[in-house]
């Protein structure tokens, strides 16, 4: 850890670390060192603004506090703590502290689908449990945590994020005609609260078209499904 706080303070690179996700990591360590992690952390000297904090269901006031002064970003998986019982990330409090939060899926273990518009979704009503207050982390906020949040957590803010003169052109076309999502009246709740996946109708990235009317461009999907298959088969004969 002291090697890649050294790498990160020389190259000025993120650090992105799994911190504080269950209530037995946190008393592992406490048995281990007597601190817990985030404090073993702010001795090596990691919690900084370069910290990319990922989970974090396990949070003291104090942490929660030192977090929004040190600049540290904040990455809320909700599904994946739900579907692990790992516990619930205090989002609306990180967000009124000035902490940075963005919204992640985590990896295919633990979030199956990987799908962002579920994750918006399942943040913004989930935070509003764990606050006990109907107004908390609302779309507005919920979009940013999966765009500009996103961006600025790894910094690259600058670059992508939003739709400006200037930063990378990626765009994500939303269709919502569609009778879910009607009657359109406030877009940023519909996004976050009656859109799904299955509505993204095309995609760019850098200007370049990836997807096509739900057909992805450029991509072997035969391939893909055949790779799938065997996989399917060697975790079967396991």
């Amino acid at each position: 850890m002291l090697r890649i706080r050294v790498l990160a303070d020389q190259l000025d690179i993120p650090v992105h670390l799994h911190t504080h996700e269950t209530a037995h990591e946190v008393e592992e360590e406490k048995k281990k060192s007597g601190l817990r992690p985030f404090q073993r952390l702010q001795k090596l000297g990691l919690v900084n603004d370069r910290l990319i904090a990922v989970h974090m269901t396990q949070l003291t006031d104090g942490e929660i506090a030192a977090c929004a002064e040190a600049g540290v970003s904040v990455v809320h998986c909700p599904e994946s703590n739900l579907k692990l019982a790992s516990g619930f990330c205090p989002a609306e409090k990180l967000r009124q502290a000035g902490v940075n939060v963005a919204i992640g899926t985590d990896g295919c273990a633990s979030n199956n689908d990987l799908d962002m518009f579920g994750e918006m979704r399942t943040a913004a009503l989930l935070a509003k449990a764990v606050a006990g207050d109907a107004a908390a982390f609302d779309a507005a906020h919920a979009l940013r945590a999966a765009t500009l949040n996103g961006a600025k957590a790894m910094g690259l803010e600058t670059k992508i994020g939003s739709i400006e003169v200037g930063k990378q052109a990626d765009f994500a076309a939303v269709r919502l005609s569609d009778l879910e999502t009607q009657p359109l009246f406030h877009i940023a709740s519909q996004l976050v609260y009656s859109t799904g996946r299955h509505q993204v109708s095309d995609v760019w990235i850098a200007g370049v078209r990836k997807l096509d009317t739900r057909e992805l461009i450029d991509v072997d999907t035969a391939a893909i499904l055949s790779k799938t298959r065997a996989w399917r088969e060697r975790i079967a004969a396991g």
